[in-house]
């Protein structure tokens, strides 16, 4: 792996003072406080109040799952019991974002810790790679899996990947150990004699698409039977968790689905009131509990961060065939809240209190920090990272140290948040809105009091609009973007 300098000084350690263990006070104390039981907390809070030895890491990704798609998150009736019940078992955010509205660039920020147009993964005109791209995920990027396999973590990449599909751009070049999965979006490479226009997507089939599935660097099947992706992505991560079961590893199990065109396997057929589209998300619900429930039967459960999360938010143009972005405006390919907050879900079972909820600011791009902080690894130093340490929040012992969150689509800026405040500096539709409506002044939404975006307030908030507009000169004032790689 390339030669990383590093830093040590991001890191923030809390002093916790009190008197000294040999004192008689102390001791006088300390049997006070046995006797009367004070010092038998839950064994949660014992262990938090240790720092934790480096877990295994799995983060489960879906695809176009929209905020309101989990039972947990408030869908009426999608049925989703495994991850109700890893939320029950973990900690749910409720103000966690893609830092992206489509593919391409949200996966490449979660691998990374960075903003997508610092590596050249996004685009004003192509948003996200297609077959015909040259381009991928630049080698002078660095990847959490890179840096956790220096660590002495197997590593795997299962399910889609969609960072570049030349040779030199898959996973395997990029720290992971194996890969299986699909290398682009199923929607892609659709045939000619397919059924034109979204008549395809009614009654889909896998064959309307020529979509390879691979094993490493080499195509096992052509057109992917879709209707066996879940199904097949989960045998391939209980495996690898099985053969790694006394290592440490880290597997990124990113879903085909619910991206349309939309398959399920057989036992999930007409199963489910939402129609198609839902017993497709509760086959995804079905496999993260399979995971889980591996972990518990290794006893690996104690021992493993397991993280949910989408890409996006929801792709609306699809109808019912399309996710919910709950009571969050607008979906998939805009900035507005339903396009980039995801349901997300933290589950570590002895070390993550189980059944909270956080409001706290988090990021699928905080993922790079947090993770080289449970690992033992120093951020490297040599580039700019968007990405914070998010393990006080996770093991309850503080908040959140993100506190901005910037919104891009392609290389342009549309929207800051800071606190509970948005600015819109552009606005544009998820699809159909052919360029961004300007403001001037910006459009200003607090969004714990209107997580909608309903109210615009920026008239009694000047102050609050100058200390955002401060902020972007500061950002962009440092801002290096990268040729763009979807663009080749």
């Amino acid at each position: 792996m390339r030669h990383r300098p590093t830093t040590g000084h991001l890191w923030s350690a809390a002093r916790i003072h009190q008197p000294a263990a040999g004192s008689v006070a102390w001791r006088g104390r300390l049997l006070m406080l046995v006797a009367a039981g004070v010092l038998w907390p839950p064994a949660t809070a014992g262990l938090r109040a240790q720092t934790p030895a480096p877990p295994n890491l799995i983060v489960i990704y879906a695809d176009d799952l929209g905020y309101g798609d989990l039972g947990c998150f408030g869908h009426p009736t999608l049925a989703t019991p495994q991850l109700d019940r890893m939320a029950a078992e973990g900690l749910k955010l409720t103000q966690f974002y893609s830092a992206a509205p489509v593919c391409t660039p949200s996966r490449a920020a979660l691998l990374t810790g960075r903003l997508p147009l610092r590596s050249g993964m996004c685009s004003n005109t192509r948003r996200v790679l297609f077959p015909d791209s040259k381009g991928g995920l630049p080698d002078s990027e660095i990847t959490l899996a890179e840096v956790l396999k220096e660590h002495g973590y197997a590593t795997a990449c299962i399910g889609k990947w969609h960072l570049g599909h030349l040779p030199q751009f898959l996973p395997t070049r990029h720290g992971f150990d194996s890969y299986f999965g699909v290398p682009y979006s199923n929607d892609m490479d659709r045939v000619a004699d397919a059924p034109k226009g979204r008549a395809a997507f009614q009654e889909p089939r896998s064959e309307y698409w020529n979509v390879p599935l691979m094993r490493n660097e080499q195509i096992i099947e052509r057109p992917a039977d879709q209707t066996t992706l879940t199904r097949r992505y989960t045998d391939e991560a209980l495996r690898f968790i099985r053969e790694h079961r006394d290592r440490r590893f880290f597997l990124y199990l990113a879903h085909s689905m619910p991206h349309v065109p939309l398959f399920r396997s057989p036992p999930f057929a007409d199963r489910s009131v939402r129609g198609l589209y839902g017993d497709v998300v509760e086959e995804v619900d079905a496999s993260t509990g399979q995971v889980l429930e591996l972990l518990r039967q290794l006893q690996l459960d104690r021992q493993t961060l397991v993280v949910f999360c989408s890409d996006n938010g929801p792709w609306l143009i699809f109808n019912e065939q399309g996710g919910s972005a709950g009571l969050l405006r607008d979906g998939k390919g805009s900035t507005w809240e339903g396009g980039v907050r995801e349901p997300t879900i933290f589950w570590w079972p002895g070390q993550i209190e189980p059944g909270r909820t956080s409001a706290e600011l988090g990021s699928t791009m905080d993922l790079f920090a947090t993770m080289h902080k449970l690992c033992g690894a120093e951020l490297p130093a040599d580039r700019v990272l968007d990405s914070y340490d998010l393990t006080p929040v996770l093991l309850g012992q503080g908040a959140s140290h993100r506190k901005t969150v910037f919104y891009y689509r392609g290389y342009q800026l549309m929207a800051v948040r800071h606190g509970p405040w948005k600015a819109h500096f552009q606005t544009q539709a998820s699809y159909g809105q052919p360029a961004p409506m300007r403001h001037d002044p910006p459009i200003l939404y607090h969004l714990e009091r209107d997580p909608g975006e309903q109210w615009d307030v920026a008239a009694q908030q000047p102050d609050v609009l100058a200390t955002i507009r401060q902020l972007v000169a500061e950002h962009q004032a440092r801002l290096q973007p990268a040729e763009s790689q979807l663009e080749k």
